[in-house]
């Protein structure tokens, strides 16, 4: 993405919206917004069509967006600002921070819109569908919450839906094809350019359900500490 000018200066202007320090907030995002009727958190929200548009419709919700790279989150904000919402708010961070921000079911819905495919096997570990992504989420999701996931990789998304059920999520509307029959719901910047180039675009939905965690096989073990089975993987 082009580097924004007058960045700094840009930021500062939205610096009611940015979050400085998420760390102080684990626990207390409702303060931010006290009648809000619950907490949304959104993965890579870009240029902020997505969050804008979903926290302009749900006022009642409180959002809140993780974003790393300052060129599109400035322009994220400035959206919010200039629609003038008071129920949305952004984090400069990684997604695995997450627990670190957020108390155990503090957070109702986690969105994942068309994150890295990372196609790389040696890179599947960055996928934000990945299990060990998908443990950071239930750490911090309530009893009944749900991950929203759209992408137009089509290997991530088949990874993905293999991947959710392995760690105690259940899957519904999964469909290859959202807008098959004409747009549904809210679209990113991103998801927006795409379609009008046909190609399709997937989404399911993820709920989290009773899991108990496996204990690591011996293989895993040996990966993990980075053995030289893990090196000749790469």
């Amino acid at each position: 993405m082009r580097k924004k000018k007058n960045l700094v200066p840009r930021m500062e202007q939205c610096a009611a919206l940015l979050i400085s320090d998420p760390y102080s907030m684990r626990g207390q995002w409702r303060t931010l917004n006290p009648d809000a009727r619950e907490l949304r958190v959104e993965l890579g929200c870009g240029k902020g069509r997505f969050t804008a548009q979903t926290a302009a419709a749900e006022p009642d919700v409180l959002f809140v967006a993780v974003e790393v790279v300052p060129d599109a989150m400035v322009v994220a904000m400035e959206r919010c600002r200039t629609e003038g919402l008071e129920n949305v708010f952004f984090v400069d961070a990684n997604a695995d921070q997450l627990p670190s921000f957020f108390e155990p079911g503090e957070v109702s819905r986690i969105y994942v819109n068309f994150c890295d495919p990372w196609p790389s096997n040696r890179h599947a570990k960055r996928r934000l569908t990945h299990g060990n992504f998908l443990k950071l989420y239930r750490q911090v999701l309530r009893e009944d919450g749900q991950v929203h996931f759209k992408t137009d990789n089509a290997p991530l998304f088949e990874f993905s839906v293999e991947e959710f059920p392995q760690f105690g999520f259940t899957l519904s509307e999964v469909t290859w094809n959202l807008h098959e029959n004409g747009p549904v719901g809210v679209m990113t910047d991103y998801e927006e350019k795409f379609h009008g180039l046909g190609t399709p675009i997937n989404r399911l939905v993820a709920t989290i359900a009773e899991w108990t965690e496996p204990e690591p096989s011996l293989e895993e073990e040996t990966q993990e500490d980075g053995t030289p089975e893990d090196d000749a993987a790469l």
